[in-house]
């Protein structure tokens, strides 16, 4: 039988030298989801770091596991199927945080199924899930410069750090993120989309 809890996975790369990076923007939106609802992490078969608890909200409660993947970020997959798998969550309890370079920076758009849009955290997730239909919420980080040296540029771009002036932006723009997660879970997928695809 499915289990009525939630997983909520952030995305991102583990260890010092990815902390504070655009691909890492996952993992921050977990750590302010871990903070809000007192979730305290701890290892999941070396795949990922794993916590749970009950957010509650409008009278409302939804009880769900947040994880950080430590496989890094093109084997995410791996670590949420087998959280998945483990306690027996299906697809349509999944949501996914990560960032999205075709989105500027503080836009946010929710959504579930659709294409992986070149992001491989995303590729890994629906290879190893089998389906593309889980919950997706997508934070902007903007695009790096094309031309003759796109690939590397892009590289570059999702694994550099914030301006100042997004630095300024970035605890607002996490709640954000997180408030969109928590809307998706209590208030379901369009009233999540009303909210913050908009914006």
């Amino acid at each position: 039988m499915a289990s009525d809890f939630w997983l909520v996975a952030g995305l991102g790369n583990p260890g010092k030298k990815y902390e504070g990076t655009r691909h890492n923007m996952g993992f921050m939106c977990a750590d302010v989801l871990a903070q809000r609802w007192d979730v305290s992490f701890s290892d999941h078969k070396g795949l990922a770091m794993l916590g749970k608890g009950v957010m509650n909200l409008g009278g409302t409660s939804r009880k769900f596991f947040l994880a950080k993947p430590l496989t890094y970020m093109n084997d995410s997959g791996n670590a949420v199927a087998s959280i998945c798998a483990y306690y027996n969550i299906p697809s349509e309890h999944v949501i996914v945080i990560h960032d999205d370079m075709d989105l500027e920076f503080g836009r946010i758009k929710v959504k579930t199924g659709g294409s992986a849009g070149g992001h491989n955290g995303i590729k890994s997730i629906d290879r190893s899930l089998g389906t593309n239909k889980y919950y997706r919420v997508r934070l902007g980080v903007g695009h790096a410069a094309r031309g003759a040296n796109a690939h590397q540029n892009t590289i570059d771009w999702v694994l550099g750090g914030f301006a100042p002036s997004q630095r300024k932006q970035l605890e607002e723009f996490l709640a954000d993120g997180a408030d969109a997660a928590e809307t998706i879970a209590i208030d379901g997928l369009t009233a999540a989309q009303e909210h913050f695809n908009g914006r």
